[in-house]
């Protein structure tokens, strides 16, 4: 026969003091995690729509470049016009 081990009643609420500590510190960690998930989700929306505006703004500046140029090119066709108007004119006057 095994002999029968008692515990000393102190004993005993410790083990159950130290179980009761590592369900608090459990719940704490999923509680952190939890918490830390969330904001890497928050933070991942956010970054995904600072990427979506940014390439829209790339897209839709992509062309300012050629802003120099519609000044020189409007006056050239300024001055067709006026080549235009003037043959018109002459013709017009016979």
């Amino acid at each position: 026969m095994m002999p029968v081990v008692a515990l000393a009643q102190e004993h005993i609420t410790m083990w159950w003091v130290t179980l009761g500590l590592g369900a608090v510190v459990i719940i704490a960690v999923v509680v952190l995690l939890s918490l830390l998930v969330a904001f890497v989700d928050d933070i991942d929306k956010n970054v995904r729509e600072i990427w979506d505006t940014a390439t829209r703004l790339a897209a839709n500046t992509a062309t300012t470049w050629m802003l120099q140029q519609t000044t020189v090119r409007t006056a050239e066709l300024d001055a067709e016009v006026q080549r235009h108007a003037q043959l018109l004119n002459a013709q017009g006057g016979r």
